[in-house]
């Protein structure tokens, strides 16, 4: 058993929270800004038909991770054991038997892939990618140790730094080959860095082999509605990826992933900070314990929307003209994709803290619930909106099915007292204008996303 030390450094949870969510913000800030310079980088050396290929090749790899979670890093953030040794090395046990069944199966699954997308290619990219699977298997636990006491600095420059090795031999790849090898190649090696960085410059002991019978079982059957979850989330996060996917032309499918690429920061910022961050403060200051907490969980929230839903904003705003100045001609169909996009995650915004409140209380299940119905109506409106009105009419569906999930938000935040209808309210107001504001702007961008062509 470890002996229980003090991560606090003296400061009061908001105090850890705010340091914490300052450091993942800028954190955050400077890697878009790498990752947009890479982007831009990499459209002038390789062609739309490349972002397709390889976007297929990453809804493949996510598919395996999330459809095998089993919810270590929430289960060790969440966990009263969190800071036993014996807890986080049977957690990294099951990291790494995991990496090894996961790969197993991506070899199994590459010819049938290769044969859905029709891209023969992804019988070689896809096995030389899915080696990435077992190296994050060995990542050391520290990770999430780090995350659970709000210790954010070394982990935000650990993945700066990871992102930089990726993205420069990606670049200098791309230059050489001008292939998709260098995307494939790169980003096994940004695994492998990001292994060594974490070994090497986070505190705390190394992980060994355990397989301690108790913390197995604690860490299964936490993880066992996680995997459930996640397996929903895959739908919830890539159905677009699968489905769009398989309907657009390689070229075109192409372009929706660099438009895809732009919108989804605040959406990416959200689930950054709501990893890192809110899981421990649920913990630590439960909302149904006093109105205090709930309160100081209103600020946060308060202050995380609105940051999220400024950036959503710059986006529907300037979405089309960004691209305009960024990507050749080319590209420049990805404007209204980013418009649309961005505006449709809105709803996501809104609600994104609350399903954090269950895993913090260790309510996996309900976070499930939450999951499965958010699933079930994304895939939903995709393939009625997609069948309906082509590409639009599948991005104006997942809007539309995660406002049809928000009462089952508003049970899961009730359960846990995290609820706030006047949060909710003055938001969704916002997000109408918003709304309103992106087609009166962009109308004829909008519109142009109905030519983009069938596979």
């Amino acid at each position: 058993m470890t002996a229980q030390v003090d991560h606090s450094g003296g400061r009061t949870l908001i105090q850890r929270a705010m340091r914490s969510s300052a450091i993942t913000v800028m954190g955050f800030a400077g890697s878009q800004i790498i990752r947009l310079a890479s982007n831009l980088l990499l459209t002038r050396l390789l062609f739309p038909e490349a972002f397709g290929v390889m976007a297929m090749v990453s809804v493949f790899l996510m598919g395996l991770a999330m459809f095998s979670d089993v919810g270590v890093g929430p289960a060790i953030m969440q966990s009263k054991r969190g800071d036993d040794d014996d807890f986080l090395n049977t957690a990294w046990t099951i990291q790494i038997i995991r990496g090894f069944l996961l790969y197993s199966v991506a070899v199994i699954l590459c010819w049938p892939v290769s044969q859905f997308y029709g891209e023969p290619a992804l019988l070689y990219f896809l096995p030389v990618a899915a080696l990435t699977l077992i190296i994050q298997g060995f990542n050391p636990t520290r990770l999430e140790s780090a995350n659970r006491h709000l210790l954010a600095g070394r982990v935000t420059v650990i993945d700066i730094a990871t992102q930089l090795v990726g993205i420069i031999t990606a670049v200098v790849l791309a230059w050489i080959f001008q292939s998709v090898w260098a995307l494939v190649i790169s980003g096994l090696l940004s695994m492998l860095a990001q292994l060594y960085f974490l070994n090497r410059f986070l505190p705390g002991p190394s992980n060994k082999l355990r397989w301690e019978k108790p913390a197995a079982q604690e860490l299964i059957n936490f993880g066992k509605w996680v995997f459930l979850s996640t397996i929903c989330g895959f739908a919830i996060s890539q159905a677009d990826k699968i489905i769009i996917g398989r309907f657009l032309t390689t070229y075109d499918f192409g372009i929706y992933n660099i438009g895809f690429f732009l919108a989804s920061f605040p959406m990416m910022l959200g689930g950054v900070v709501t990893h890192r961050v809110v899981i421990p403060i649920y913990r630590e200051s439960p909302p149904n314990e006093s109105r205090a907490n709930f309160l100081h969980l209103r600020k946060m929230r308060t202050f995380a929307t609105a940051t999220l839903m400024f950036l959503a904003a710059i986006l529907v705003v300037s979405g089309v003209w960004l691209v305009e100045l960024m990507y050749d001609d080319r590209y420049l169909p990805a404007g209204g994709v980013v418009v649309l996009i961005a505006l449709m995650q809105i709803p996501a915004i809104i609600a994104i803290t609350y399903d954090q409140a269950a895993l913090a209380a260790g309510d996996s299940r309900s976070f499930f619930v939450l999951a499965a119905t958010r699933a079930v109506f994304v895939i939903a409106g995709l393939i009625i909106g997609l069948g309906m009105f082509g590409l639009p009419g599948a991005l104006i569906g997942q809007g539309i099915a995660l406002v049809a999930a928000y009462p089952v938000v508003v049970w899961l935040a009730s359960k846990q007292g995290a609820w706030d209808p006047v949060h909710d309210l003055g938001f969704a107001v916002l997000g109408i204008g918003l709304g309103l504001l992106a087609f009166w702007l962009h109308s004829d961008a909008l519109a142009a996303l109905s030519q983009f062509s069938a596979a």
